[in-house]
């Protein structure tokens, strides 16, 4: 089992709001194509089609309340918020807007404070986790730099 991800099932409403959630938080500094690579593999996994997604991203901006009343389990919303720390970071950099728009959602979902900063610490583990692998160290290094860890 995953712990970063564990098994949750997803509704297709669901996987709707957090598709149209991870496009709000993409937009607000401009769709990179990575953001939008993770969109779509993420919409992929949950069975989504092509011509659904394009019509998501192109739909109006999710609302917090909206949001909300999608994703009604805990899990269900930790993975969105964990989810979109990584589209922020997808890339190379979190904008001041993106963490705006993740701590409203967050909010809104009844993470905040504490509950955010240990998702946020969660997630930059996970990436670092992915570089244990590396040897060049000072790399690595800039990268924990980078993410603040």
């Amino acid at each position: 089992m995953n712990d970063f991800y564990p098994e949750i099932e997803v509704t297709q409403a669901a996987a709707e709001a957090i598709a149209r959630g991870l496009y709000a938080v993409a937009k607000v500094d401009g769709v990179h194509e990575r953001e939008a690579a993770l969109v779509s593999s993420f919409w992929g996994d949950v069975g989504g089609s092509s011509s659904a997604l394009a019509e998501l991203e192109r739909g109006a901006t999710i609302t917090s309340s909206e949001l909300g009343a999608a994703l009604g389990s805990e899990g269900l919303r930790q993975m969105f918020v964990k989810t979109s720390i990584l589209l922020a970071w997808a890339d190379g950099k979190v904008t001041d807007a993106e963490r705006k728009i993740i701590a409203d959602f967050a909010g809104a979902l009844g993470i905040a404070g504490p509950a955010l900063g240990k998702l946020e610490a969660s997630v930059k583990e996970y990436l670092l986790g992915h570089l244990s692998p590396i040897s060049n160290t000072e790399a690595v290094a800039q990268v924990a730099k980078k993410l603040g860890v």
